[in-house]
């Protein structure tokens, strides 16, 4: 259960109370991310995440900042993602009044310095480095590129080397004002707290924030030609493959169907993907499906790690598993993925962190909250004749991308492998 209370100036202040914790958690989601950035752009809101914890007017410095929180024991970190941004921090619940006025420190007063941005360009950079490095974020790039080609979408969060270089103070500036906004924030706290006394101490922290600019809109993506096949050579170990087809949006009615059927093809141990790839075959360690849900668009992929000279049954397997989704799921598989879908969900929330995220997050993307119990209903009510009809509607040849990194020529004529 939650309460949710919307102050004068658009921000929003969501609270579950959670009596068997001495712990209080607090996340302050933004409604900004990298599809909101413009070519030129790109990069700007993980660079923005990136400074504020660089110092405030209060607080000069990152270690003034992380000692603030660590020095109670407590957890403080950020995050960017495409569609949004999030602040948080995790402390026993006396120290609930300074981490709430560290992360409005943060939102409010942050210094911002030129030479504090220039050094975290260097870190952001390497940290692009290091992803670029690992094979298996390349490859993760590389599906993105293909479900979503020229669009913000499609690009890696972080930006690029080239466009983080470009950054300016200014044009980070003006970022902040035009997407830091009031209206577009939602503040979730999950613990031992009361809903009244959140909202004053929010109120009191927050209630001035001010803006005179209306939030600002996303690039809306349209299914275009795609390629559906790319492949980066690379002298490793192993060939990284995902293979992904388009998916359904946060709003659309039969996104927990899509969901379970995840759940059935590569959720845990007992998976159809992990008992056929590993267990029979033997083909990969790491094998894997996500599912991605975005405003208006959404992602189904498949991440395994072969050897190269396998490469090729592995993508035809992990087709066929694909391709098993269209038929009938047996009534005993279906009760234990949608048990084992609930009993995650009902695990997951004894946390105050991740309750406190599962409200932000979908009140700054939705401004609308489900319950657990709402979601269970849902999850029970899926039957296996609309998981057959779904898979039937999506897996479709011509929807199909595979991404590629490892030991194989550029011009491995792969493609002709998807089909399913």
């Amino acid at each position: 259960m939650y309460r949710k209370t919307t102050l004068d100036n658009g921000l929003r202040v969501v609270t579950s109370t959670m009596p068997n914790t001495r712990a209080v958690c607090i996340c302050v989601f933004i409604g900004a991310g990298s599809r909101y950035e413009s070519e030129t752009e790109a990069g700007s809101s993980h660079f923005l995440e990136h400074l504020l914890f660089r110092g405030t007017s209060r607080r000069p410095t990152a270690t003034d900042i992380a000692e603030a929180i660590e020095g109670t024991g407590g957890i403080i970190n950020g995050g960017t993602d495409k569609e949004l941004t999030v602040y948080w921090c995790k402390v026993a619940r006396p120290h609930f009044p300074l981490a709430l006025d560290v992360l409005t420190d943060l939102l409010l007063h942050p210094r911002l310095d030129p030479l504090d941005m220039e050094k975290e360009r260097q870190v952001i950079i390497e940290e692009i480095h290091m992803s670029v490095d690992s094979p298996a974020q390349r490859v993760d790039m590389l599906i993105d590129e293909l479900l979503w080609p020229n669009h913000p979408l499609g690009r890696d969060v972080a930006g690029t080397k080239e466009s983080v270089a470009a950054i300016t103070r200014d044009s980070i500036l003006g970022y902040q004002a035009s997407h830091y906004l009031p209206g577009s924030t939602v503040v979730a706290i999950a613990g031992d707290v009361q809903h009244e006394e959140m909202v004053n101490a929010v109120s009191h922290a927050l209630g001035e924030w001010a803006s005179s600019s209306p939030r600002p809109a996303y690039s809306a993506y349209r299914e275009q030609a795609a390629v559906p096949l790319r492949i980066e050579t690379r002298d490793t170990e192993q060939a990284h493959l995902c293979l992904g087809l388009p998916g359904l949006s946060l709003f659309h009615p039969r996104r927990f169907t899509l969901d379970l059927t995840n759940a059935i093809l590569s959720e845990g141990m007992s998976s159809r993907l992990f008992t056929e790839i590993r267990d029979k075959l033997g083909l990969a360690y790491s094998v894997h499906g996500y599912i991605d849900h975005f405003l208006d668009s959404g992602s189904v992929v498949v991440y395994a790690g072969v050897e190269p000279q396998k490469l090729k049954i592995a993508i035809r397997a992990i087709l066929e598993q694909l391709s098993r989704l269209k038929e009938p799921v047996p009534e005993a598989e279906l009760s234990k993925a949608k048990e084992m879908t609930k009993g995650r969900l009902i695990l997951r929330m004894e946390d105050s962190h991740n309750v406190s995220a599962w409200l932000g997050g979908q009140d700054v993307l939705t401004s609308r909250i489900l319950t657990v119990d709402q979601v269970i209903s849902i999850v029970d009510a899926i039957t296996a004749e609309e998981i057959q009809e779904l898979a039937r509607e999506l897996l479709a040849d011509s929807q199909l991308r595979l991404a590629v990194v490892g030991p194989v020529r550029d011009d491995e004529p792969l493609g002709e492998l998807l089909k399913l």
